[in-house]
């Protein structure tokens, strides 16, 4: 990790992507018990998935537990601004 910056507060992922000033960890964890109603893509800001979750219940549940273990186990998880998500 290198010394943090005004364009990436938080420093940088080893391959050199700012990181989020989100949590995977809390995005996961909303994901998983609140996912039918879009609440982990909302706390990422991709409120578009974050709507289509709410009206189609998480994809009857499917869609948010996939997303939520997807949340919890990628180190490739990017915020609405492409930054990295901490974790």
């Amino acid at each position: 990790m290198t010394v943090p910056t005004p364009d990436a507060p938080f420093g940088y992922d080893p391959q050199g992507r700012p990181y989020s000033d989100k949590s995977k960890i809390v995005a996961g964890i909303l994901q998983l018990f609140l996912g039918s109603l879009g609440i982990g893509r909302f706390y990422v800001g991709n409120a578009g998935v974050g709507v289509a979750q709410l009206l189609t219940c998480g994809g009857l549940g499917i869609w948010a537990l996939i997303d939520g273990i997807l949340f919890l186990t990628s180190n490739d998880r990017t915020d609405s601004q492409g930054r990295v998500l901490r974790g």
